[in-house]
């Protein structure tokens, strides 16, 4: 460890919400971990702040509001001076990335890629033209724009075991550029699972997930259209209760009382109502990374029925909480079996907690990470020479997004 502790900058694509999306969830557990390693992080972001995010200061992080394609980055930057800058996906990494580079040359750059996004864009582009996906799908300009952005930076994070091995195996990324951490959670404790409700003080499903995440949409449609109608004809009492932040017009005109789809929109405490639910549905046809609904639910003890694309890279070789399906029907009957099985619904909770405790460990991963932090700072030189295709990208960004950017800038301020 070093002396003195590191001075951390998080450049974020958005404000954290850490109640509405797993995004916002996964930033502030990275905050707490690298809270280890300095005393102070400044959290900067050229979004709309609104009344849903953090209060980053409660956490002893000083946030800044900044521009796109404004100079006034550069002195910012250059006056706080960070040993490291972690960059909130790709896209903040496109716009803040050279600046960074130029103006503090020697400082550590991160990026938490969230999850592939290539990978999502593949698979929807994939569903939308009724085709099964292929390998050829992923060798889009996404995909180029994504990777470029890995390779420019010391070190990516990647949230899925799934995702690190497409990396590595099909597109040739040096496994020095990338860390697997997956989300930083604590053990579910024996007083947590006896606070849970049993089965019989729980009723109705739900689905949860931010609507402006396009695969969430898509899933509560796929319920609307397919699955509820036929679960709902075998358990006409019970209800499919739709929660998630930001709903549309449009999610909300699903909601229909007789038919027992009841949209909510955005859930005070997400805890509490998927702990009073007793099956989560998450009938996802496209998405990439790690699904929050996924964990979230067996962080309540609460079983789910999902899709291949949703369990990806959440289970290992674990035994899922609850049942993996594909098709409207045969996911139908998995979760009407779940609902009234108490038996098997309360081994599923086990599964859920068993992979919690094993898989996510917080104290583990969190470790791991600000270990090769402080390796990559010691060694940056050689790692860097090492990287040298990153070099390559680098220098050809400054010669084309810095003069695009300051033409952006210059046609702004006239």
């Amino acid at each position: 460890m070093p002396k003195t502790p590191l001075k951390l900058l998080i450049v974020g694509k958005v404000w954290p919400e850490p109640n509405s999306s797993a995004a916002g969830s996964r930033m502030m557990q990275l905050i707490e971990v690298l809270k280890l390693i300095t005393d102070s992080i400044t959290f900067a972001s050229a979004a709309t702040e609104n009344n849903y995010g953090v209060d980053l200061e409660k956490f002893g992080v000083k946030p800044v509001s900044i521009k796109l394609n404004d100079s006034s980055f550069d002195q910012f930057i250059a006056n706080l001076n960070p040993d490291v800058v972690l960059f909130d996906r790709f896209m903040t990494e496109e716009q803040f990335g050279w600046r960074v580079a130029e103006h503090c040359p020697k400082a550590l750059r991160i990026l938490d890629t969230e999850d592939l996004h290539f990978l999502r864009k593949a698979r929807q582009e994939a569903w939308k033209n009724n085709k099964g996906f292929e390998e050829a799908d992923l060798y889009n300009d996404l995909a180029k724009r994504e990777i470029a952005s890995i390779l420019r930076c010391d070190l990516s994070l990647i949230i899925s075991k799934y995702e690190m091995k497409l990396l590595q195996e099909v597109f040739n990324v040096d496994k020095q550029l990338l860390l697997y951490v997956p989300f930083l959670l604590d053990k579910i404790s024996y007083n947590t699972i006896s606070n849970w409700k049993s089965i019989d003080n729980r009723k109705h499903f739900i689905s949860i997930g931010n609507f402006l995440h396009e695969p969430n949409w898509n899933a509560v449609l796929y319920l609307k259209e397919e699955i509820w109608p036929l679960i709902r004809k075998q358990l006409p009492e019970a209800e499919l209760h739709i929660y998630g932040a930001y709903p549309s017009q449009k999610v909300e005109q699903l909601h229909n009382e007789q038919e027992g789809f009841l949209v909510k929109g955005r859930a005070e405490n997400a805890k509490e109502v998927v702990g009073n639910a007793r099956v989560l549905l998450a009938p996802l046809r496209f998405g990439a990374g790690l699904k929050g609904k996924l964990v979230e639910a067996m962080q309540c003890g609460t079983p789910s029925v999902t899709t291949d694309i949703g369990a990806e890279g959440m289970h290992n070789d674990l035994p899922w909480p609850g049942a993996i399906e594909n098709e409207a029907t045969d996911f139908t009957k998995a979760a009407i079996e779940l609902y009234r099985n108490d038996r098997n619904w309360e081994e599923c909770q086990k599964a859920g907690v068993r992979i919690i405790n094993e898989l996510y460990r917080k104290d583990d991963f969190g470790s791991v990470l600000t270990d090769r932090i402080h390796k990559l700072i010691e060694n940056m030189e050689k790692h860097r020479r090492q990287n040298f295709i990153g070099q390559i990208l680098q220098h050809h960004t400054v010669a084309s997004t810095k003069y695009m950017s300051k033409w952006i800038e210059a046609k702004n301020d006239r």
